[in-house]
Order: C-alpha cells, then structure tokens, then sequence
C-alpha cells in the first residue's frame, strides 16, 4: 500500500502579518494556520490589496511577523541564519534583475551563491546543478542567450530555473505569470505543476490566475475579508470559499462548472 503521508515543509500557528510602527500596529490578517506539504503545489489567490504580499514577505523572512509561530522543516523561521535559510527556501519575485547583460547560465548560476565558496567559484557539483535545473524547464536553447535578448515569458523561466538551482525544499513566487499572454501563464503554472511531480519541492506562487490554479494545484490558499483558509481546490469549492471573493453583483464563482463567470 503506498505512503501518502507527506512531510510538512513550513508550517504557520495563529500567525497575524501587518505592519508596526513605533505608535501604531495594522493587521492586516490575523489566526493564519497553514500547513505546506512536501512535492505540492500551492497556490496563493484573493482580491487586490487583501494581503498576499504581505503574507509571502511575512512567510519569507522579508517582513517581520506580528504574532504567532513560523517553522520551516520543523524549525522556528526566525532562528535561520541567512546562508541555512537561503538553502532552504528560494524566491522568485516580479522585480526586474539588475543587470540583463548576464547570459542564462550567469543569471541561473547565481542560485547556487549559498553553496559556493566566498569567491563563488562554480564546483563540478554546481554545474551539474545547474545543467539539470536548465533540462528540467526545457530551456538548453536559451542557456548561452544574455538576458536582455529575452522575452518576458522566457525570463520567467530562467528565474524558476535559478529557484530550481538553488535546490531549496520550498520555492516561493510572487505573481510569475504577471506581464504574460494566456499562453504563457498556462505554460509557467503548467511547468511549476511538473516541477512539483518531478523534484518533490514544494512551490508556492501567488497569482490572479484562479481559474488557472483551482485546475492545477494541490492546495490553495485562498485570502479574503472573511480570513484565510486552506485545503484542496475541490473541498475548497464545496466550502464555498470562492463565493465571496469578489462583489457579486460582477462576478460569481459557478460551482457547476468550478469557474468565475461575469454576471451579464
């Protein structure tokens, strides 16, 4: 009989994310509990300015917490030292990289910096990562192309790629399909789904491609102004959870068909 037990790779406890000052303290979400399973795909999902953001900053260590507990592979986040977390835990954001003179292989090989020595010279052991991660997103064509010379889905790709070199357990995306035509959102989410089968990573993404990632993910997060919950996209239809994401005089979630449908 097969094992389904998965580990649990970061782990929220009544966690409230926002932002303190000296005088004030905003919440803007309170009693999260989370649990991100080994080899799944999550996906963050939620109206504008209901805090997505705020929650993968907070999940990332950029931000710091109000309230409430963190653990990444059992352990408390905040006890990591920079070098052991960067080797846990990679993150693609939607930034522009600094210099897009750097060819693919230069950009990518930069996943590999908490591994490499402190003049960062590339090992055999590096390579060989490096080479893996570029065959597994299916980008060998564009290795030796510098950045610039890219298009943004393309860049896309090679920024996964460097996540992948890194060879956290959990890579963490902010919005990756932003900027992309259907095409190549379905593609990047598509690919992030193979990767999660193929490497046993957890990948968590924030998106407003919903209807996208109630068909591809695992588990999903989803934010509203009701709070937080998380489960499988199907328990999650049966909940209701999508129903009030969005004013419903506009749009309504169509549990019959598990897609958003504009109101005529």
């Amino acid at each position: 009989m097969e094992n389904n037990i998965k580990h649990t790779i970061l782990e929220t406890k009544n966690l409230s994310i926002g932002y303190k000052s000296k005088k004030t303290e905003t919440i803007v979400a309170s009693n999260i509990n989370l649990e991100l399973k080994e080899g799944q795909l999550i996906g963050l999902i939620g109206a504008n300015g209901i805090g997505k953001s705020t929650l993968l900053r907070t999940l990332t260590q950029v931000q710091p917490k109000l309230s409430g507990a963190l653990y990444l592979n059992n352990k408390p986040l905040e006890s990591y030292k920079n070098l052991e977390l960067a080797q846990a835990m990679s993150l693609v954001l939607t930034e522009q990289i600094t210099s897009k003179n750097l060819s693919v292989f230069e950009l990518i090989a930069l996943g590999r910096q908490p591994y490499t020595n402190w003049v960062g010279s590339l090992s055999e052991t590096d390579i060989t990562v490096i080479n893996k991660a570029i065959t597994q997103t299916n980008i060998t064509d564009l290795k030796h192309k510098k950045c610039f010379e890219l298009s943004d889905g393309q860049l896309q790709k090679v920024m996964i790629t460097r996540a992948l070199a890194q060879d956290t357990d959990l890579i963490i995306l902010d919005e990756p399909t932003t900027h992309l035509d259907m095409y190549h959102k379905a593609y990047i989410l598509k690919l992030l789904q193979k990767l999660t089968k193929e490497t046993g990573k957890t990948i968590l993404f924030s998106s407003h491609e919903i209807d996208l990632a109630i068909q591809l993910c695992d588990s999903m997060i989803v934010m509203s102004k009701d709070g937080i919950v998380n489960d499988s996209p199907c328990n999650l239809i049966e909940q209701g959870a999508f129903n009030n994401l969005f004013p419903k005089n506009m749009i309504i979630f169509d549990e019959k068909i598990g897609s958003f449908r504009v109101i005529k």
